[in-house]
C-alpha cells in the first residue's frame, strides 16, 4: 500500500485528488490548518495533520514515510494583498518542498497553472517551452510562476491545468453565477475566443500519472483535449445550474481600460474591496488560451478521463 501527503486537501483539486487516492487504497495524510479543514479531509478518508504552510515541522511529520507529496494548496483569487499571495504561494511552496526533503519523501508533485504564463497577451497553442512570467502584473500569475520555479528547483514534477471545473468548484462557476444574478455579467468582445479547459477528474489523472512517470524538475500541461469556444463553454456551464447566460457584450477596450485604471486606483488610494474589473479577470474572459498537451500524452501516457459532455451531464445532475 502506498502513502501520500497532500496539502490543500480540503480544497477543490486537493479534495478530488484525496478522494481518488483513498478510493485506490492509498493511505493519505492531509495538512489541515483548521478544525473545519480537518473534518473535511477526515470525511474524505484521510488522516488530518494539524498545521499550515508556515509550519515546516508539521508538514515534515505529515510527509514522514510518504511515497509522494502532492502540493495542491494555494492562495487563489484575482485581487488581494500581495503579502498573502507571496506567503502562501511562494514561501508556502518553498516550505512544502523543504518539509518533503526533511521527511525523505522521494516524489513531489506540484499543482501549477497556465496562469503562471499570463502577462497580458493571448496564449495560443502554448506548450512547456513558453517561459513563466514571474514579472506578471497579476498577483496570482506572478506568485504562481515563482512558486513553480521554487518547486522545480527542488525537484518537483509540475502539472499545469487550465480553467479547472467540475463538482466541488468553489471559484469559477460560483463567480460566474453570482455575476449573472447581480446583473454584472457581459461577454467581452463577444466571448468568441477559444479556451482550453480541464475537468477536475482530468487534473487528478494528470497528478497521478506525474507521480508515477513525471521527470523531476519538469512541467506538464493537462486539459480536456480540444479547446472550446469560451462563450459556448460558459453558457453550458451556467446552464447546468439552471442559469441562462445573458447576451450582453462589451468591446474589449472598455474592460481592458477599466482593469488598468481600477487596479492603479485601488493600489494608490487604497479603496475597499476590489476593482470592478481586474487584469486577471479581463485576461481570463477575453483572451485566447489554448494549450498543447502533446508532452503529457507522450511522456506520461495522459489522456482525458472525463469529456466535456460527460462533465456537463454530471454537473447538471448534482
Amino acid at each position: 500500500m502506498s502513502t501520500a501527503f497532500v496539502t490543500g486537501a480540503s480544497g477543490f483539486i486537493g479534495g478530488a485528488l484525496t478522494k481518488r487516492l483513498v478510493a485506490e487504497g492509498w493511505t493519505v495524510n492531509a495538512l489541515a490548518r483548521s478544525e473545519k479543514s480537518a473534518k473535511t479531509v477526515r470525511a474524505l478518508g484521510a488522516t488530518a495533520v494539524k498545521g499550515d504552510l508556515d509550519d515546516v515541522a508539521a508538514m515534515a511529520e505529515g510527509a514522514q514515510g510518504a511515497d509522494v507529496a502532492f502540493h495542491a494548496a494555494a492562495h487563489l483569487g484575482e485581487w488581494g494583498e500581495a503579502s498573502d499571495f507571496e506567503r502562501v504561494n511562494v514561501t508556502g511552496t518553498a516550505n512544502a518542498v523543504q518539509a518533503a526533503k526533511e521527511a525523505g519523501t522521494p516524489r513531489f508533485v506540484h499543482v501549477g497553472t497556465e496562469a503562471a504564463l499570463m502577462h497580458g497577451e493571448p496564449l495560443v497553442n502554448v506548450d512547456e517551452t513558453v517561459p513563466l512570467r514571474p514579472d506578471s502584473k497579476a498577483l496570482y500569475s506572478r506568485t504562481k510562476a515563482r512558486a513553480e520555479q521554487v518547486a522545480r528547483q527542488g525537484g518537483a514534477v509540475v502539472v499545469r491545468p487550465r480553467l479547472v471545473w467540475g463538482p466541488g468548484d468553489t471559484t469559477i462557476l460560483p463567480a460566474l453565477a453570482d455575476a449573472v444574478r447581480r446583473n454584472r455579467f457581459a461577454w467581452i468582445g463577444g466571448g468568441t475566443h477559444r479556451t482550453s479547459t480541464t475537468h477536475v477528474d482530468n487534473v487528478v489523472e494528470g497528478l497521478m500519472l506525474a507521480a508515477q512517470k513525471g521527470e523531476p524538475g519538469e512541467a506538464y500541461f493537462v486539459t480536456d483535449g480540444e479547446p472550446q469556444v469560451f462563450r459556448e463553454f460558459v453558457t453550458r456551464l451556467l446552464a447546468t445550474q439552471g442559469i441562462e447566460a445573458p447576451g450582453k457584450s462589451v468591446p474589449r477596450a472598455i474592460p481592458g481600460a477599466l482593469a488598468t485604471a481600477g487596479e492603479a486606483a485601488w493600489r494608490v488610494l487604497p479603496l475597499p474591496g476590489q476593482p470592478p474589473v481586474t487584469r486577471l479577470a479581463f485576461w481570463l474572459a477575453s483572451q485566447e488560451c489554448t494549450i498543447d498537451i502533446t508532452r503529457a500524452r507522450r511522456d506520461l501516457g495522459y489522456s482525458p478521463v472525463t469529456s466535456v459532455d460527460e462533465g456537463m451531464k454530471e454537473l447538471q445532475s448534482t
